[in-house]
């Protein structure tokens, strides 16, 4: 009878459970649809904008322009982007892992999401600022951090930007990447490419469309890393409901059994007492 109990405490505490992670996957599929449609949206402006800027880069055969000037790396800024809250899989840890491999300890960190903050107040590296509760939309934050960004750059206080994001290829598939925001690269000039004038200047007008194009970037690299949160954390919740739903499948069976015994074992008590009178 014991063993039956506990068994029926088990099935109960899992059937609790399962209700949770099967509401946080309903949750993280609503939100998860909502942040494609902002990343979907955003990347086609972000796109056209960096579409610009590359074909006036190709313009450009020397220049001096600071947004150009190539220089020692003595001084690399990199914003790293991770979640506020757990419950989303290998994630977060995917990212440490790369910031690992391809960051140095000199290396200047802004760290986006509690998740990272928590990651890098254990460990050796120098973070020069932190947010957490960002919301998943909130352009004026990583408007104004990129700005702050070029100031620093135009300074000299730092030599180049960087960003770690997660970079969202289908709703089961997320890889983190790193990638260089400044200096911008020069591009070379396709084939037949029609030329575009532009008035005033081709790098007169790098003085407002690089800014332009750093917060588009960093921006639509956000989207797309909250995307990639919520596809994860759905999956994550999908796959506990379904490990939950098996776990209670085999206690249910271990359960009947039991029963079963015990009830064979009353029936035999039984008829033993009722052979002995």
């Amino acid at each position: 009878m014991g063993n039956q109990l506990a068994i029926k405490n088990r099935i109960r505490s899992i059937d609790s459970t399962m209700k949770i992670t099967k509401a946080m996957q309903l949750v993280a599929a609503s939100k998860y649809q909502r942040q494609k449609e902002r990343m979907r949206k955003n990347k086609e402006y972000a796109t056209e904008l960096k579409n610009v800027l590359d074909e006036i880069l190709s313009t450009i055969t020397l220049s001096d322009h600071p947004y150009l000037v190539r220089q020692e790396d003595t001084a690399p800024c990199t914003v790293v982007f991770t979640s506020d809250m757990g419950l989303c899989g290998s994630y977060n840890s995917n990212v440490f892992k790369l910031i690992e491999s391809e960051c140095k300890k000199n290396e200047q960190m802004i760290v986006i999401g509690g998740r990272g903050v928590t990651w890098f107040k254990h460990r050796d590296y120098s973070v020069l600022d932190t947010k957490v509760q960002v919301e998943d939309d909130d352009y004026s934050t990583i408007a104004t951090l990129a700005e702050i960004l070029l100031e620093k750059y135009l300074n000299h206080e730092i030599t180049s930007i960087h960003v770690i994001y997660t970079e969202f290829k289908n709703p089961l598939t997320f890889v983190p990447r790193k990638v260089k925001l400044l200096p911008v690269e020069e591009k070379k000039k396709e084939g037949n490419q029609i030329e575009t004038l532009f008035e005033p200047s081709n790098e007169e007008i790098l003085n407002d469309l690089v800014p332009m194009s750093i917060k588009s970037l960093l921006y639509s690299y956000y989207l797309e890393t909250k995307t990639s949160e919520q596809a994860s954390r759905r999956t994550s919740m999908e796959t506990a409901t379904d490990n939950a739903e098996e776990l209670k499948a085999t206690l249910s069976l271990q359960y009947n059994q039991a029963r079963q015994a015990a009830i064979t074992q009353e029936i035999t008590e039984i008829v033993a007492g009722s052979s002995a009178q």
